[in-house]
């Protein structure tokens, strides 16, 4: 048969310049490139929206109003393509009720096993779903865990609620819909004190089912304090809240095991059945690895087919990498690398083919023990008949390619083009930076810094740490290494800065991507800014924001105007009062040295630095020239940015930061192999200044320039938790017990 092709002509998206090219379908191809080049404008902006559009017009129009609408990309013609499968970084939600188990359908088979084999026979499949009434622990409702409201927090008994009596936010004093409906329903007396409350009193205020009260001749809903935040934040999913409001919701929580299942999440009648002398939750608490030895072991014919089923995925989870995951553990806790990797597995098992499957940065959170796994699995699904393309930076992973495109040459207005297309023996003699970094490799350190002092870490045993003791060296670069679930990040993300909460933490949490933040605000040169333009034209430095008081009045700030045309998609159209450019225009007649706030927006970062003079606007720009984005300009929406220049942006922003400890956790995630000689120098002149910097990480380059490393294992979960190495680089060499060690050696 002959090859076919994805083709792609004319697109234009964001920095895209005309691009044009021909995707091989069923082999594996690789878009490489520096951060920021256009890679994902190619293939999730232009490549997986088109395809995901065609497939939702397929769907009538009722049925495409509730589903996510995608804009028809910039490109002349997108032709050839299969339905999308999408196997991103984002992590999985769902809550409590939603584990490792359910979210691969592991568990699915389990309880079918149990309902089949276990003894005693106590009922179908639905008796051993935690989310199923017919199976949830009746105490805890399959949480697993009780979880109350600390009064002790929630109320200041010495006060009335006119005094403030309720110290949760929602009923603070003055508001309407917590404090308001209370004091107005005529149930209390407001001006009593709490400690002076009857039984009666205090039952009716905190647990009182809802019912209608009348207030000012408007029907509203009174329902007891507590039962109604157990509602929304308990019972509720608090995963769809934002992160501010889960914080500040936990304060006034406590969790306890659940009295009556103790964490097993389950009902009495389900926990007596049991296969070889286990219940279902004692082998959902099972590591995968130990798990299906278990499941081997069954020899029951009646269970062969399900025993056959189970081992094959519990398979692809240890293939992946994932083996010391256990099937109860909660999907919201899953890393970023962890969630994609757990996606992968749902799809190994799919009898689909002639699909498209789309990986951004699969290798990120991986040892390169684990890369070859990863490999063999974007093979399978190959080899399966499937198109697999992947957006990654890491050697190994580009090596599998069939085929290679390399986008570039730079990022920003200077990429957007195709350098190169061809394979991967190619690629290593092409002339783009991809090509050259390929055949680099950075020498290991010679010279080490003195340790300045140490932080102890003394007999520590959160998660699987296995009464952990270590000296953190001062003023010097430590890397924390291991393979993941090996205890890196129960180590320092959680013990370490437990005891030195002061540090500066640059982690892999995003960042906020609205179209309204921009580089400009989130690292806060803006505020600078503002005042500049206001200090200048003796105005309100507000006028100058395009949230605030200057912005257009038409658009709102925004800079277009979007038209919701019935079921249709929506149409996104510049403003025509603004021309795009988000102020009044009495805004835009006010100038700094010959510019509006309109033109500053507009300069890129290195244009700010020749034309900025103020030592705190030139401070924090030269942070972002810093981490290499001297081509962002100031006023680009964040929603625009790619992965890896988001992380530096945030690492920018950091960085500004004064501290004496600072704490990365896989900072190099998102940058290409020529953005960490840059990043390495950033760290450096840190450390030259006196601070300790701690970094988790896999990345080889990072590793080898370390003055210490802690290096965590041997393995992950319950085979891991220790300390296996302290030492230079150097030394790690020599470390014959050590995964990383191995994987270094051949590098140097």
């Amino acid at each position: 048969m002959s090859q076919e092709y994805i083709e792609i002509r004319g697109a234009r998206e964001n920095n895209l310049k005309n691009v044009s090219l021909r995707i091989p379908k069923r082999q594996i191809t690789v878009f490489t490139g520096v951060s920021g080049s256009g890679k994902s404008y190619i293939v999730f902006d232009t490549i997986a929206s088109e395809a995901r559009r065609q497939l939702f017009e397929t769907f009538s129009t009722f049925v495409r109003n509730f589903l996510p609408r995608y804009v028809q990309p910039d490109a002349d013609a997108i032709e050839n393509l299969s339905m999308a499968i999408v196997v991103d970084q984002k992590h999985l939600g769902g809550g409590s009720h939603s584990t490792v188990g359910t979210i691969t359908d592991i568990y699915s088979l389990l309880r079918l096993l149990y309902s089949r084999v276990g003894q005693p026979y106590v009922g179908n499949r639905s008796v051993f779903s935690f989310n199923d009434p017919h199976g949830m622990c009746p105490e805890c409702n399959g949480i697993g865990r009780k979880i109350g409201v600390d009064l002790s927090v929630f109320l200041d008994m010495s006060k009335s609620l006119n005094e403030g009596a309720i110290l949760f936010a929602d009923y603070a004093v003055g508001g309407f819909w917590g404090w308001g409906i209370l004091t107005q329903s005529g149930l209390f007396d407001n001006d009593k004190k709490l400690v002076d409350y009857t039984a009666e009193e205090m039952e009716l205020l905190l647990h009182s089912k809802p019912y209608k009260v009348n207030i000012n001749g408007a029907q509203q809903t009174f329902e007891g304090i507590i039962d109604k935040f157990t509602r929304k934040y308990i019972t509720g999913d608090v995963t769809t809240l934002s992160e501010r409001t889960q914080k500040s919701v936990a304060a006034y929580m406590t969790f306890d095991p659940c009295p009556l299942c103790k964490g097993a999440r389950l009902n009495q009648k389900a926990l007596s059945c049991k296969i070889n002398g286990r219940n279902i939750a004692e082998l959902a608490a099972m590591e995968v690895d130990e798990l299906i030895e278990f499941i081997q072991a069954i020899k029951d014919p009646v269970a062969a087919p399900m025993v056959n089923s189970l081992v094959e995925r519990l398979q692809d989870v240890i293939n992946i990498g994932l083996e010391y995951l256990s099937l109860n553990r909660e999907t919201d806790t899953l890393s970023g690398g962890e969630s994609q990797r757990i996606k992968m597995v749902k799809h190994l098992t799919s009898s689909l083919v002639e699909m498209m499957y789309i990986f951004d940065e699969p290798s990120i959170g991986m040892h390169p023990r684990d890369v070859h796994r990863l490999n063999e699995l974007l093979q399978k699904l190959r080899d399966k008949g499937n198109t697999v393309i992947v957006v990654e930076h890491d050697r190994d992973v580009i090596k599998t390619a069939d085929h290679v495109v390399d986008v570039g040459p730079q990022a920003g207005s200077l990429g957007g083009e195709i350098v190169y297309e061809g394979s991967f023996g190619d690629l290593l003699h092409a002339d783009t930076l991809t090509g050259r970094y390929m055949q680099k490799t950075m020498p290991i350190k010679e010279q080490f810094r003195p340790a300045k002092g140490k932080l102890r870490i003394v007999n520590a045993t959160l998660n699987n740490l296995q009464n952990v003791s270590v000296d953190i060296p001062l003023g010097v670069l430590t890397v924390v290494t291991g393979v993941a679930g090996s205890g890196k990040s129960s180590l320092i993300n959680q013990t370490f800065l437990c005891q030195h909460a002061e540090s500066i933490v640059i982690s892999q949490a995003a960042i906020g991507t609205s179209s309204r933040s921009n580089p400009a605000t989130y690292t806060g040169i803006m505020d600078d800014v503002r005042k500049a333009f206001a200090k200048a034209n003796k105005v309100d430095a507000a006028l100058f924001s395009f949230n605030s008081k200057g912005a257009c009045e038409t658009c709102q700030g925004l800079g277009f105007i979007y038209t919701d045309v019935a079921f249709l998609d929506e149409v996104k159209t510049p403003c025509e009062t603004c021309s795009g450019k988000r102020f009044k225009d009495e805004v835009l007649a006010y100038k700094l040295d010959g510019k509006s706030i309109s033109d500053v927006l507009g300069m890129s970062v290195w244009q700010a630095l020749d034309f900025f003079t103020i030592k705190e606007i030139v401070r924090k720009l030269q942070a972002l020239s810093d981490v290499g984005l001297d081509y962002l300009t100031l006023g680009q929406p964040l929603s625009t940015l790619s992965g890896g220049e988001c992380q530096r942006v945030k690492l920018a922003s950091e960085l500004q930061k004064k501290g004496s400890i600072y704490v990365m956790d896989e900072p190099t995630t998102g940058l290409h192999m020529s953005d960490i000689s840059n990043f390495l120098a950033i760290i450096n002149r840190l450390v030259d200044s006196g601070n300790t910097v701690i970094i988790i990480e896999h990345n080889q380059d990072v590793i080898k320039n370390a003055d210490w490393i802690i290096d965590m294992g041997p393995e992950g979960g319950n085979k891991g938790g220790k300390v296996i190495f302290e030492g230079t680089p150097k030394q790690l060499l020599n470390a014959k017990h050590s995964l990383t060690s191995a994987y270094l050696a051949p590098n140097i």
